[in-house]
C-alpha cells in the first residue's frame, strides 16, 4: 500500500510541477502575499476533487463527451488569453511603486474568482489531473485505489503550499519592481503560449 501511495505522490507531483495557469497564480498571490494561503487551499481542494473523480472512474466520462471537451477547451483558449494580455499590460507599466501599491493586488472575491478561473477553465486540468492521472489510478487494483488517490492528493497539498509560502518568504526581493515586472511578463507569455496551445489542439 505505501508502494502505491509513493507511486501516486510521485505522478501527481509530475502533473502538477510544470508551470501552467494555476501555479503562475499561485505564485503571484505569493509574491504580493495577497491571500496565497486561500488560492493555494482552493488550488489543492480542486485538485483533490478532480483527482478523487478522475482515479474511481470520471476519466471515461470525459472521454466519452468531446462536445464538452471543446467547449471547455475554447472557454479556457479565452479566459488565458485575456489572463496573459492582463500579464503583460502590467510589465509594460511596471511596478516602481512598490508593493504596497500595486495593481496586482485583489480583494478575496477576485481571488477567488480568478484562481476558480484558472483552474476549472483550464482544459489542462482536466486533461492532466482527471485523464491521465485518472486513468493510470484506474489501472491499479481496485483495494489500492484510495492509496494511489492520496498520494497525488497529498503531492498537490505539498506543492501548492509549498509555492505559495516559498513566494511569499522571498517576496521581498520578488516584489522588486524590475523582477516583478519580468515575472508579470514570464507569466503573460506563459498565458498566452497555453493560450495558443489550446487553440491549436496541441
Amino acid at each position: 500500500m505505501l508502494a502505491t501511495t509513493l507511486q501516486g505522490f510521485t505522478l501527481g507531483l509530475a502533473m502538477i510541477i510544470p508551470i501552467g495557469a494555476q501555479n503562475a497564480f499561485v505564485l503571484s498571490r505569493g509574491i504580493h502575499r495577497n491571500h496565497h494561503l486561500l488560492t493555494a487551499t482552493l488550488c489543492s481542494f480542486c485538485d483533490l476533487v478532480l483527482i478523487a473523480i478522475g482515479v474511481f472512474g470520471g476519466a471515461n466520462l470525459i472521454a466519452a463527451n468531446p462536445v464538452g471537451l471543446t467547449v471547455l477547451t475554447w472557454g479556457g483558449v479565452l479566459f488565458l488569453g485575456w489572463f496573459g494580455v492582463r500579464s503583460l499590460r502590467s510589465a509594460w507599466r511596471g511596478q516602481g511603486e512598490g508593493l504596497a501599491d500595486s495593481p496586482q493586488l485583489m480583494g478575496a472575491r477576485s481571488v477567488l474568482a480568478m484562481t476558480l478561473g484558472v483552474t476549472l477553465l483550464n482544459p489542462h486540468v482536466y486533461l492532466d489531473t482527471l485523464m491521465l492521472l485518472g486513468s493510470l489510478g484506474s489501472q491499479v487494483i481496485e483495494p489500492l485505489r484510495p492509496a494511489f488517490a492520496a498520494g497525488a492528493m497529498l503531492a498537490s497539498l505539498v506543492w501548492f503550499y509549498s509555492l505559495a509560502l516559498g513566494a511569499a518568504a522571498l517576496a521581498p526581493w520578488l516584489a522588486r519592481g524590475r523582477v516583478q515586472q519580468g515575472i508579470d511578463l514570464l507569466v503573460g507569455l506563459i498565458m498566452l503560449a497555453l493560450a495558443l496551445q489550446l487553440a491549436l489542439g496541441r
